[in-house]
């Protein structure tokens, strides 16, 4: 079966994630952007940074994978992947951007990411400058650790990424592949 990982990448973790599993796997990493067609993959396996609750890159994937191709979707984020409420707010933002019939076959991974202020294009400085203003009203007992967190590295830059977090995506290809 032949086998692409797709990638959405704005300002390169999601990029490191997705060429180490490329060069773990074998398999083949292209850039959304660059996709003219995935004709002949049973399983495609998509990495998307997560901006705005959207997937980097997965419209233009859904739109192109062949009927009955397998779908791993993995978001790449700054938010902390072992909180609960986290996941279920990017899982629940996740099924809104797949067909119902999609999302009941697709397996779905969260890893986290990083951020470099100094490289945030205009939009996403502003956006991230008022959610971190927003932040700072939160009376300091109400805050949660991911404000805390948010607040504290506002303006840094941060590195999340762990390419040993890939490994249970390992295993779901496996797994997939016959």
């Amino acid at each position: 079966m032949k086998s692409m990982i797709v990638y959405g990448s704005e300002y390169g973790t999601t990029r490191r994630y997705a060429e180490s599993l490329s060069r773990q796997t074998g398999i083949p990493a292209a850039d959304y952007k660059e996709l003219k067609d995935l004709a002949g993959c049973g399983l495609i396996i998509h990495l998307g940074g997560l901006y705005a609750g959207g997937v980097k890159g997965l419209k233009r994937t859904v739109k192109l994978l062949p009927p009955g191709a397998r779908l791993i979707l993995v978001t790449v984020g700054l938010a902390d992947v072992t909180d609960p409420e986290n996941i279920r707010n990017i899982q629940t933002s996740v099924q809104r951007q797949l067909p119902a019939p999609l999302w009941k076959n697709t397996q779905l991974f969260h890893l986290r990411g990083g951020i470099d202020y100094g490289k945030l294009h205009f939009a996403h400085k502003t956006m991230m400058t008022l959610l971190c203003n927003q932040a700072k009203r939160i009376p300091e007992e109400k805050r949660t650790a991911e404000v805390r967190a948010m607040i504290e590295t506002f303006n840094a830059k941060v590195d999340f990424v762990d390419l040993d977090t890939l490994a249970p995506v390992q295993e779901a290809i496996r797994t997939a592949l016959p």
